[in-house]
């Protein structure tokens, strides 16, 4: 996925960091857009794609 969003959006810095825990989230400009924990769920599919296209918004 991060691979995917770097060609997406090249101007966004993602980095995949690693954990344990099954956490799975996402940040943009220090705020929490997306996370695995809070929601139960793994995103679908252009879910994150979409949450950045609308915090840039």
């Amino acid at each position: 996925m991060e691979v995917e969003l770097k060609t997406k959006f090249p101007k966004v810095d993602t980095k995949l960091i690693s954990s344990g825990g099954g956490v799975f989230e996402v940040t943009l400009d220090g705020e929490l857009i997306y996370s695995k924990k809070a929601l139960d769920r793994f995103p679908e599919e252009g879910e994150i794609e979409t949450l950045i296209k609308d915090y840039s918004n």
